[in-house]
């Protein structure tokens, strides 16, 4: 294995704002930091209170498509108030090709380069739920009801890196493509993140400096979870991942670590990019 790079980028929390729509954004981070209290009911109040009518194009007004998209995974089934509050905040289409902006907000995956996609707005909502959305959580509970320490395998370019950078107090996030550890590095400078730390290196070894790690998430699917990743999730953590079984097809697992030992859940069927060791 080539040595990860563990450098954190040293600027303060900060996500970028809709220009010329200050007061909309208010609206959206103070519903964000009241979803705790009052629900996923209050989340849906704050987004449907700008006009999409009002819609003339993504660069111009994402608050209004970005909160159509929220709204349609909430019809979906998305309940999770923190999830819905994330993704009403990051913006997709910073982290998609200038070509398929406009396709930035549909409930599709699209293409990153170097063979990798971004991933279905659904499955990532999903995936982060099901981090996020469970009884007993003990693992590094932060506070505000935030995950502790979190490390996601495949940065990609950084769209699942952003929102669980609302969701828990720090992630370690580590892509083995270098092309797109710095495409992901690139999008998310002006973001000024300071809980988010971008890993160059081989993600089926995860990353034991910062283990124990309360949740784990992956964004590539292997015929079996590396036991690294099982060995640095905390007692009472949970790590969602891609797996593939015998005719190659992939379903999504939930694995939970107790005092008693790991437990696994199999999922819905999904369709990740395969899970490769080494870097490039």
């Amino acid at each position: 294995m080539k040595p990860v790079s563990a450098a954190r980028p040293g600027f303060p929390l900060r996500m970028p704002s809709d220009t010329g729509k200050p007061d909309a954004t208010k609206k959206i981070a103070a519903s964000a930091r009241n979803t705790e209290a009052t629900g996923l009911k209050q989340v849906k109040h704050a987004l449907q209170k700008r006009s999409l009518n009002a819609i003339t194009g993504i660069g111009l007004d994402s608050l209004a498509v970005r909160a159509r998209m929220v709204q349609k995974l909430a019809a979906q089934g998305l309940t999770d108030s923190r999830v819905l509050s994330a993704l009403s905040q990051v913006e997709r289409h910073r982290f998609v090709d200038s070509a398929l902006v406009n396709q930035a907000y549909e409930d599709t995956s699209l293409p990153i380069g170097l063979g990798q996609t971004i991933s279905k707005p659904n499955v990532v909502a999903r995936m982060l739920e099901l981090l996020v959305s469970r009884p007993g959580l003990q693992a590094g509970l932060g506070r505000d009801g935030k995950l502790g320490r979190v490390l996601e395998i495949g940065t990609g370019c950084g769209y699942q890196a952003a929102l669980l950078a609302q969701l828990a107090t720090e992630v370690y996030s580590i892509e083995r493509l270098r092309g797109l550890h710095d495409k992901a590095r690139e999008n998310l400078r002006t973001m000024r993140i300071a809980n988010l730390h971008l890993l160059f290196g081989d993600g089926m070894l995860g990353y034991a400096k910062g283990a124990p790690y309360a949740a784990i998430i992956a964004a590539a699917g292997g015929e079996a979870l590396p036991q690294a990743w099982l060995d640095q999730l905390a007692v009472g953590g949970r790590l969602v991942a891609p797996v593939q079984g015998a005719g190659g097809s992939q379903a999504l697992v939930v694995v939970d670590k107790t005092e008693r030992g790991i437990t696994q859940t199999l999922l819905e069927a999904v369709h990740f990019v395969p899970l490769k060791s080494g870097t490039s």
